[in-house]
C-alpha cells in the first residue's frame, strides 16, 4: 500500500503471490499457514506489480521475515517452503472457497436432520 491502514481495515486489493509455509505450534504441532500476497488495487506505487516475482527479492524477504518474526513473537515457528505467483494464489482461494460452501451445506444438512 501507499499508506499504512489500521488493523481490519478492508483495502480492495489484487492478488499477486503466496508464500507457502510450515508453521509449528507451541505444543510441536505442525501444519501448513500460506500466505496470500496482494498489493492494493489503487496503490500507485505498486500498479504494474501483477504477480510476486515483479517485486525484489528484498521485499519478498522482507515479507517472509515479517512473518518468521511475527510468529516467534507468539512462541511458533514459520517456516516458508516456497513461493509462487499469483495462479497459484488463486487456485488456493477458489480452493478455500469451495471447502467453505461444502461446510456450509453440510451443518446446514445436520441442521435440518435434528428437526
Amino acid at each position: 500500500m501507499d499508506e499504512p491502514a489500521f488493523a481490519g481495515c478492508l483495502i480492495p486489493s489484487k492478488l499477486i503471490g503466496v508464500i507457502q509455509a510450515n508453521q509449528t505450534e507451541r505444543d510441536g504441532k505442525v501444519a501448513r499457514n500460506d500466505r496470500l500476497i496482494a498489493v492494493a488495487s489503487e496503490s500507485k506505487s505498486h500498479k504494474q506489480v501483477k504477480n510476486l516475482n515483479d517485486l525484489s527479492e528484498s521485499v519478498i524477504g522482507e515479507i517472509k521475515h515479517f512473518f518468521i518474526s511475527y510468529n516467534e513473537a507468539k512462541g511458533k515457528e514459520f517456516e516458508p517452503i516456497g513461493q509462487f505467483g499469483a495462479t497459484c494464489a488463486k487456485n488456493i482461494v477458489e480452493e478455500g472457497v469451495k471447502k467453505h460452501a461444502a461446510k456450509q451445506r453440510e451443518k446446514k444438512s445436520r441442521a435440518v436432520k435434528k428437526k
